[in-house]
């Protein structure tokens, strides 16, 4: 009953097959702006017409969950993520789909069948939509996890010694995203002591203390010794109205403190080691 219901509206697409492509890569062209190549363009529209028109004739029906589409729910897959990924915004990607029905009613006409037809290419713009729109937020989200690790280098200051300065609000994404840089490093680099720089952070509360506080209680599972430099005037009296605590945990007020600091605690001699050093 599916088959019959397309079948006119198909047999006169096939027949007019070429035409049909050249008008629906022309509208689809217009959107694109030359981003895509003519022949991949072309490629991606034939593919999809000649899964739709396969689906149609062999009783897809309305369905598009039915086995016959399989092959169209493939390929817009491949289109949306490929739209996604490439920059392209919903509307060019979706124009990709409902432009089919513009190119169908200009060279085969609006004819017995096409109200169905076009019910059909609706449903499949949604699935391109909502194929579009997971692929983008999965853009988006290894976007920020690749800032993150940007935002968080962790650099050897000295022999056993590395730092890791902080700058803008630590959260709890960024907070895990610190804690397993800073203790990979310590593993690679075999380090024994570590800075936490903070003076690019803007302010210190009391999620920020913990996070830290969290971060170093790992370091120190690693076996390595923490330092906290950057303590400015106005982060030590938030420091103190909050009532936090550190402990046994060294502060500094600045980095150049902190790894002096730090190459002592190491067994050298600092002032020894420059000389040699000609410094």
């Amino acid at each position: 009953m599916a088959a019959e219901i397309f079948g006119n509206v198909v047999e006169r697409c096939r027949a007019e097959e070429e035409s049909l492509l050249g008008r629906w890569r022309e509208i689809v062209a217009e959107s694109l702006r030359g981003r895509m190549t003519g022949a991949e363009l072309d490629k991606e529209l034939r593919d999809l017409l000649d899964a739709l028109l396969s689906a149609l004739a062999t009783g897809g029906g309305t369905d598009l969950n039915a086995e016959p589409y399989a092959e169209v729910r493939a390929l817009l897959v491949e289109l949306s993520r490929n739209r996604a990924h490439q920059g392209f915004s919903p509307r060019e990607t979706a124009v990709g789909v409902y432009a089919l029905k513009r190119a169908i009613r200009d060279t085969v006409g609006a004819e017995a069948g096409f109200a169905a037809l076009s019910d059909v290419i609706d449903e499949l713009g949604l699935l391109t939509f909502e194929i579009y729109t997971k692929a983008r937020e999965e853009v988006i989200t290894n976007q920020a996890e690749q800032l993150l690790e940007l935002a968080t280098p962790v650099v050897k200051l000295w022999h056993g010694v590395v730092a890791l300065p902080l700058v803008g609000t630590l959260d709890s994404a960024r907070a895990q995203v610190v804690m397993e840089k800073l203790l990979q490093t310590l593993v690679d680099t075999g380090s024994e002591h570590a800075i936490i720089d903070i003076t690019g952070v803007s302010a210190v509360d009391t999620q920020v203390a913990q996070h830290l506080l969290k971060t170093i209680v790992a370091a120190r599972l690693m076996g390595a010794d923490c330092i906290i430099s950057g303590i400015r005037p106005q982060i030590a009296q938030t420091i103190v109205a909050l009532g936090i605590e550190f402990g046994d945990i060294a502060t500094k007020a600045t980095l150049a403190d902190a790894l002096m600091l730090a190459i002592s605690r190491s067994g050298v001699d600092f002032g020894t080691e420059m000389a040699k050093r000609g410094l």
